[in-house]
């Protein structure tokens, strides 16, 4: 069968939406992740809460965004405007969540048509589908950490207006909203950085892995051929 141009740039597709699905899902479901940070980052100390109570409110927090429990921040107060967030909060995770399911089945397809012999895919000016994919989003990241540097609260709040168009809600009052004290900014940067790493990491080993095993094909074609 020809290589498909078709297929290759929507398995690169795929591999971007399955990586980086899979990256953002992974401290949502991971809590141990969030209960690491609470000694590093000293929460008790800085928010004069005990650990136990901090551990409490953030697992009512995910319980309600993710297995769609009652909203709770264990004995930390929150207004009806915080709540609104974090509903917003749970379309978002749900949506990571369906597209992380969705690309895995199109990855999972494509995987199983290849073995069969039923569809192979064609490089792309040279290069494999994951290249692309690992590039792209390489590309997107590199953009964000120019931009974050450069104005992080413009940044920020760009993001913000994207995916909660219309809404002024996420801006948290502490006073009102105890929970974003226990949320604080270098906790989004270490998530963020863990995103980062999971999702480049898994698309530029994949994109290693692809490339060896192209060349080393190219070399039993011309091995073959010699003989």
């Amino acid at each position: 069968m020809k290589p498909s141009r078709t297929l290759s740039v929507l398995l690169a597709a795929a591999l971007a939406v399955f990586f980086l699905s899979a990256a953002i899902a992974f401290p949502i479901l991971c809590r141990p992740f969030y209960y690491a940070q609470i000694d590093a980052l000293d929460l008790p100390a800085q928010t004069g809460w005990d650990e136990a109570t901090i551990r409490t409110a953030y697992d009512e927090v995910m319980d309600y965004l993710v297995y769609g429990a009652d909203f709770g921040t264990g004995a930390l107060r929150w207004s009806a405007d915080g709540q609104a967030h974090f509903a917003d909060c749970r379309v978002l995770f749900r949506l990571d969540f369906v597209l992380l399911g969705i690309s895995a089945v199109v990855l999972a397809a494509l995987a199983m048509l290849y073995r069969c012999r039923k569809i192979t895919f064609r490089r792309l000016c040279g290069r494999s589908p994951a290249f692309w994919a690992a590039a792209g989003l390489t590309a997107v990241f590199l953009f964000a950490a120019v931009w974050a540097v450069i104005d992080f609260n413009s940044l920020f709040t760009a993001f913000h207006h994207v995916f909660f168009p219309g809404k002024t809600n996420w801006v948290f009052d502490w006073r009102t909203d105890e929970i974003i004290l226990i949320l604080p900014e270098a906790f989004w940067a270490r998530t963020g950085a863990l995103v980062l790493l999971l999702c480049l990491g898994g698309l530029w080993i994949t994109a290693l892995v692809s490339w060896a095993l192209h060349h080393r094909s190219e070399a039993q074609k011309a091995k073959t051929g010699m003989v």
